[in-house]
């Protein structure tokens, strides 16, 4: 079987995110879980660190099947990867990892920002429950918007290229009017993604506040909240471009625009890819302890 230029790049790009989402994302699951089997119980940040590790491993192996049968057995995923079982769980994961996501910046917002307001102080001293609650409901919304799109009759290749009859025309069409209807339903992740927007820009105000009080108060001393805060905006705005551009990607995917195997298919694949790799690479990079833990566990300690 030979490959063409454009084939042999994305199984090279796709291999490396693959090994690097399996990774980081694994690592991150198994911390936390040897954090709960250790203490017998996990802090809110540790329970929304896992969640995201195993819903972002859930959407890179997701992927990663449909690039492995898109390369090397192209008949089966024109015929079966377009399936109701297969739909669910990359629009389950797709979801879910960004309702996680936009939990993580809802724990930074209460966490770090230093408003008294009463009502963020009450949410801000029943923080355990309100993640709690927050995940149920990520976890319910993802479920419910997976299962609005299971329904898609997606169109195959062959079936354009051998049959032109009138019955064809009018089901090409119902098709593409049930494509439309999933790129609408899947316009509902617009709003975890406000709420996501709206906690980075609470964060932001909170930073500018408080370094304006520490210029004023102690001659510009970068403290520990400051570290905090830089570190949290760090995760949230990168997670926000990875999102914005596999968001993209995967819009444009559904609509079947880029021809089937052409070098613009692939990029679209690799975009999508690189966004449950990427940015837990960044949440292991801003946390001192999981840099740490990470050296140790894969023998990349410093020698003295």
């Amino acid at each position: 079987m030979a490959f063409s230029f454009s084939t042999i790049l994305h199984i090279i790009v796709m291999s490396a995110e693959f090994f690097t989402g399996i990774t980081v994302n694994g690592f991150l699951i198994i911390v936390n879980c040897n954090e709960l089997i250790r203490h017998r119980k996990l802090m809110p940040i540790q329970i929304l660190l896992m969640c995201i590790g195993m819903s972002r491993l859930g959407l890179q192996m997701v992927l990663m099947v449909q690039s492995f049968f898109s390369v090397f057995f192209p008949l089966f995923y024109v015929k079966k990867l377009h399936g109701a079982a297969m739909m669910f769980l990359w629009m389950f994961f797709s979801s879910i990892s960004l309702w996680f996501a936009t939990c993580l910046s809802v724990f930074y917002c209460l966490k770090i920002s230093g408003f008294t307001q009463s009502c963020f102080l009450w949410l801000k001293f029943r923080m355990p429950k309100v993640i709690s609650w927050l995940l149920l409901g990520s976890l319910l919304a993802s479920v419910s918007i997976a299962s609005l799109c299971i329904e898609v009759d997606y169109p195959k290749t062959e079936e354009e290229d051998t049959l032109r009859n009138t019955t064809l025309y009018f089901a090409h069409k119902t098709k593409k009017k049930k494509i439309s209807e999933v790129l609408l339903v899947n316009l509902a992740l617009l709003f975890p993604l406000a709420v996501f927007v709206m906690c980075t820009s609470v964060l932001l105000i909170s930073l500018y506040k408080h370094n304006h009080r520490m210029q004023h108060g102690s001659h510009g001393f970068r403290n520990a909240s400051t570290e905090a805060h830089v570190n949290a905006l760090k995760t949230v705005i990168t997670f926000f471009c990875f999102f914005i551009s596999y968001f993209a990607a995967f819009m444009t995917n559904m609509t079947f625009s880029s021809p089937y195997r052409s070098h613009q298919f692939f990029m679209l694949k690799d975009i999508m890819a690189a966004y449950p790799s990427g940015h837990s690479v960044i949440i292991i990079l801003s946390n001192s302890k999981f840099q740490q833990s990470f050296r140790r566990i894969f023998c990349l300690k410093k020698k003295l």
